[in-house]
């Protein structure tokens, strides 16, 4: 995976939870911000991928915001955020492999033809007249 971490922009606000009085005083949360159009490090074709893979999660702008508040730190939250972005636009950019259409095998054919006649012959003798 390529590191285009020099083109993300980070935000903080003070993040609540866990963290007694410090938590009204420091920024912990972090909220990281990556313009996909901007991004040197993606060919055109992988930034439309990118764009339609994660159109619910993009803005307006075409931005990506993901906040990260869970630590009681900063800088983890930095490092949550950062690893959470990576991510998803790695997964973005999975191409699933094409199916290979197969035709079923000439027993398992004969198997179900067989289990038809079966069933038909089944109801066929629940029609005997007195």
């Amino acid at each position: 995976m390529r590191d285009f971490t020099s083109e993300l922009i980070y935000k903080t606000s003070r993040s609540s939870g866990a963290g007694g009085q410090n938590v009204n005083k420091v920024e912990t949360a972090v909220t990281v911000i990556w313009e996909i159009q901007k991004s040197t490090f993606f060919s055109e074709e992988e930034k439309q991928r990118i764009l339609m893979k994660l159109k619910n999660r993009r803005n307006a702008e075409e931005k990506i915001q993901l906040t990260a508040s869970e630590a009681r730190t900063q800088l983890q939250n930095k490092k949550i955020a950062t690893q959470r972005l990576m991510e998803l636009v790695e997964k973005a950019l999975l191409v699933p492999k094409k199916r290979v259409k197969t035709k079923p095998s000439k027993i398992q054919i004969e198997k179900r033809l067989n289990a038809k006649k079966r069933l038909s012959e089944k109801k066929e003798n629940r029609k005997f007249r007195y």
